[in-house]
């Protein structure tokens, strides 16, 4: 069990549990082992190649073999990528000659001429009828053959991996960082969790566990060892049982309720009585989730444990045969009736939400009496508010209060999904007296939770890293940021691709990119519709992925039109991304004469899986800055598309709108927190990349450096939600 959980530390915290295995003369598979890894981009740290050598050659082998499988899936070089056209992106066609020719050979095809005669009399084609369109016309190692080798770079990206604690520690400290976290975890984190929470049930367990996703992961383990399960809501016992049927925790999904053990159901009914036995007001959260407790009262059969009658309350409320007033309500009464003071001063029993309602109540507001209250209640309740949702209210101030003068503009929506949507900005500015006032209590606030750093090394590139608020605004993968993080890019060709695998039917996904002006207008786009232009090339279209499909586009950086870049994946048709047996997007940086094969692992910066709703997936997009180089903004967004045929020339304006909103919108990044947790006493260095301190150091950066002292506080894009404050 330990042996196939290891590949998770590796993951999430780029280190390799200490090997164990006899003493012995190990240093040439060491080197060997780290040669292997650099060729994919990865490398040992100096410990962990010091620790190795002094083992015997066969535990090394062992250590190298499934590390480098690990490291390769990271970086999507697990698979095998194909490209349509072989010299790809040399001797790309022009798209409509390249049609003609497909058009040609069907001609030229006993089996296919019938029906494509048909079709031209009707004066149409459809190019999927065409036998040599869409399908790869060659092996993978017939296209092999047609590259070079790629010359290294010193640009070549290049993860350090560090000799971790022994497996079991190892795996017990992620274990307690992912579970008691302070934000929400992605798909890939809680899927984590739910193996290391069986794993490191009946061993230590963190203080507390604020993310109730979390908890419910953590509870359904418990249950295994017989540990009672941690609920504080009727809530807790609703996501527990969904975990138990493996559902969605989040309850964003109906889940299927399973009949339940006998034992089980009293664990559960017993949780819900002392929970609503403590605090009867909890029954009003039944009512966000009615209908899924009514399915659960189905399984649960409350009727025959008369013992406890308060959680037969909770079902009782669920089918309205027993009243339970909602916060809501109650605050929405005292609005109708124009008491925003009254309703400011009820919310101060559920902090959370009274900061989520600064906004409104502050446009209700008669008179600065009434704000002034409404203010007070708000930093009266902060050190009630978890961290998160302090810098959640600090971000919005921060988009909000500009003053009265604030030019009002769009407004978008990201759900958790990461499905978007523009709206116009309709709203009154906030008065800037109470922004100001409430924006510095903010900071007062979130200064006295952070630790001041005696020794803050930082890596400039990390200060415009948005703030993970939620894990649900970033995709699981390699060097992939937080939703609106801004990176510089660096290089001559920026190469995108997109790798998919169907599971059940035919699937055609298609990657493009389009180039818009300054005001986001479009310039131009690749796709499989406009395989070339003077920016670049488009690898080729293939329409079906039964054993995997690849697709690329290769861009002269310098020879782009316009100011901005971006890259989309399009469902023409088939599965979903949520369908598929596996999908992922990625980008590749590379020096003009690099040259190579179309995927070269160590080239590549960034890959992301595609694992959202909607049928268009924008991961990131592009954008020339003042200075002329190029930055990278962090997009992770799906918008909703057509049920097939999406192309790029159906969503442009779509997109640009979207696009527009979302860069100039500016965020809440690490920057901000760095310099709360400067102090007078605090020596602030910039790492140069090369000069490591002697003494400990609190880290921030992009890639842990190779020497730190061992009692330095590291934080770096695996672990940034540890700097969100509790």
């Amino acid at each position: 069990m330990v042996q196939q959980l290891t590949p998770l530390v590796v993951r999430h915290t780029r280190r390799v549990p200490r090997p164990t295995g006899p003493v012995g003369e190990g240093g040439a598979a060491a080197r060997r082992f780290d040669a292997a890894l650099m060729s994919v981009g990865f490398k040992l740290s100096t410990g962990l190649l010091r620790h190795l050598s002094g083992l015997a050659e066969d535990a090394v082998v062992a250590t190298a073999a499934h590390t480098l499988d690990t490291v390769r899936a990271m970086v999507g070089d697990h698979v095998r990528h194909n490209v349509y056209f072989i010299d790809f992106p040399a001797n790309v066609p022009d798209t409509f000659g390249f049609w003609a020719r497909c058009l040609a050979d069907a001609l030229a095809d006993d089996d296919a001429r019938p029906n494509v005669l048909d079709r031209l009399g009707d004066g149409l084609v459809d190019l999927l009828t065409l036998p040599a369109y869409g399908n790869y016309r060659h092996a993978y190692a017939e296209m092999l053959d047609h590259h070079d080798e790629l010359v290294a770079a010193a640009g070549d990206r290049m993860t350090v991996l560090h000799l971790g604690d022994p497996a079991d520690d190892e795996l017990t400290s992620l274990y307690l960082a992912l579970a008691g976290g302070t934000t929400p975890l992605g798909e890939e984190g809680l899927r984590d969790l739910r193996d290391l929470a069986a794993h490191c049930a009946d061993g230590p367990q963190p203080p507390e566990i604020p993310v109730r996703e979390n908890r419910a992961e953590v509870n359904r383990a418990r249950l295994t060892v017989g540990a009672e399960p941690l609920l504080d809501t009727v809530t807790d016992v609703l996501r527990l049982a969904c975990a138990l049927a493996d559902g969605d925790v989040t309850l964003r999904e109906p889940t299927r309720f399973r009949n339940l053990p006998r034992a089980v159901r009293r664990t559960l009914l017993a949780g819900l009585d002392a929970v609503v036995a403590a605090s009867p007001a909890k029954l009003a959260d039944v009512h966000a989730h009615r209908e899924a407790w009514k399915r659960l009262g189905e399984r649960l059969h409350p009727h025959e444990y008369p013992r406890w009658p308060h959680a037969a309350d909770v079902f009782a409320v669920a089918r309205r045969q027993k009243a339970a007033p909602s916060l809501e309500s109650r605050v929405e009464g005292l609005l109708d009736a124009d008491d925003v003071t009254g309703a400011a001063e009820l919310l101060t029993a559920a902090p959370g939400r009274l900061l989520r309602s600064l906004d409104r109540l502050l446009r209700l507001a008669d008179g600065r009496d009434e704000r002034d209250a409404v203010v007070t209640a708000a930093e009266r309740v902060l050190p009630r508010v978890s961290g998160r949702v302090v810098l959640s209210a600090r971000q919005h101030l921060h988009d909000r209060g500009k003053g009265t003068d604030r030019r009002r503009g769009r407004r978008v929506f990201v759900n958790r999904l990461g499905r978007a949507w523009v709206t116009d900005d309709t709203r009154p500015p906030l008065p800037a007296a109470e922004c100001e006032r409430l924006t510095a209590s903010l900071d007062a606030d979130l200064r006295r939770r952070l630790p001041v750093a005696r020794h803050l090394l930082i890596d400039p590139q990390i200060l415009d890293v948005a703030l993970p608020l939620s894990g649900k605004a970033t995709a699981a993968g390699l060097g992939v940021l937080p939703r609106g993080s801004v990176s510089p890019v660096d290089g001559e060709l920026l190469r995108f691709f997109v790798y998919w695998k169907q599971a059940a039917r035919s699937t055609d996904y298609d990657l493009s990119a389009l180039m818009l002006d300054d005001e986001y207008e479009t310039v131009c786009w690749l796709s499989y519709t406009n395989l070339q232009e003077a920016e670049g090339e488009h690898s080729g279209d293939i329409t079906d992925a039964a054993d995997g499909a690849s697709e690329f586009i290769n861009l002269r950086l310098g020879a782009v039109r316009g100011s901005c870049v971006v890259p989309q994946v399009n469902i023409f048709s088939g599965e979903g991304f949520e369908e598929v047996e596996e999908s992922f997007f990625g980008f590749m940086l590379r020096e003009g004469e690099q040259g190579g094969r179309p995927f070269e692992a160590r080239t590549v910066r960034m890959k992301s899986d595609l694992r959202g709703p909607g049928r268009v997936a924008l991961p990131l997009a592009f954008l020339r800055g003042p200075d002329g180089r190029w930055y990278a903004k962090w997009l992770h967004l799906y918008l909703t598309g057509s049920p097939a045929a999406n192309r790029v020339e159906g969503n442009r304006v779509t997109v640009a709108t979207l696009l527009r909103a979302v860069v100039e919108r500016e965020q809440l990044t690490v920057r901000h927190l760095a310099d709360l947790m400067t102090g007078e006493a605090t020596t602030v260095t910039l790492w140069d990349g090369v000069t490591v301190p002697a003494g400990p150091v609190t880290y921030l950066g992009l890639e842990r450096p190779d020497g730190l002292h061992p009692d330095s506080r590291i934080v770096t894009p695996e672990n940034l939600r540890d700097l969100i404050p509790a």
